[in-house]
């Protein structure tokens, strides 16, 4: 697939925070594009099971409000907030020996954009472990995200990515690489020092984009 990498992680805005959640004082991560489709149809997207399938997971629950949901092979949780077509907010846990502190928060806002586009705005908050966070820093989500929104961009022009030969073919790595230095800058844009941002990048870049054996 040819594609305009470095055009599509320039069309993401990235930024960091921190924010209380039920579980603590939690890191957040913010991402924030336009898609040039209607608010109803990103919604649809975002929410229909056949239809995430297609350019992000499966997933299988009780898919409503006050209800489960899990991803196949990847997160699951609890629908606390859903006000369709603006907000859809969920839990957000990972592994099956997650403890309280391990409950994140993922919120996705819908909003009209311009032309008819809709802008989605996606925030991730959790308490991420000192350690964890110094080694890969906000890269560590910030790529996986980077990925699904592609994945919706694609999907929504008509096109799908494959989700398992993308990530290790040249294009997904340099996109996963882009991906890690953009976080980088984010990184260094909250207040963080140079020395440790640098080794963050390196280290997530590596985790999603190791050398070709």
């Amino acid at each position: 697939m040819d594609m305009d990498i470095v055009g599509r992680i320039n069309a993401v805005h990235r930024e960091l925070g921190t924010r209380n959640i039920p579980a603590g004082e939690g890191k957040v991560v913010v991402l924030r594009r336009s898609y040039d489709a209607d608010i109803e149809d990103v919604w649809d997207a975002c929410t229909d099971p056949e239809r995430i399938a297609r350019w992000f997971l499966p997933v299988t629950g009780d898919l409503k409000l006050g209800g489960t949901y899990q991803l196949k092979g990847n997160a699951g949780g609890e629908i606390v907030g859903c006000e369709p077509p603006r907000l859809l907010k969920v839990t957000w846990v990972y592994g099956e020996n997650a403890t309280e502190k391990d409950v994140g928060e993922v919120t996705v806002r819908l909003s009209p954009g311009e032309d008819g586009a809709t802008v989605l705005e996606l925030e991730h908050a959790a308490v991420v472990d000192p350690g964890f966070w110094g080694e890969f820093g906000p890269g560590a989500v910030g790529v996986g995200w980077d990925g699904a929104l592609l994945g919706l961009d694609v999907y929504l022009g008509g096109g799908t990515l494959d989700g398992e030969a993308w990530p290790t073919s040249p294009e997904g790595r340099e996109f996963a690489t882009r991906s890690s230095e953009a976080w980088g800058v984010a990184h260094a844009a909250s207040g963080a020092p140079a020395d440790e941002v640098a080794a963050a990048v390196e280290n997530t870049t590596k985790a999603y984009a190791p050398p070709p054996a």
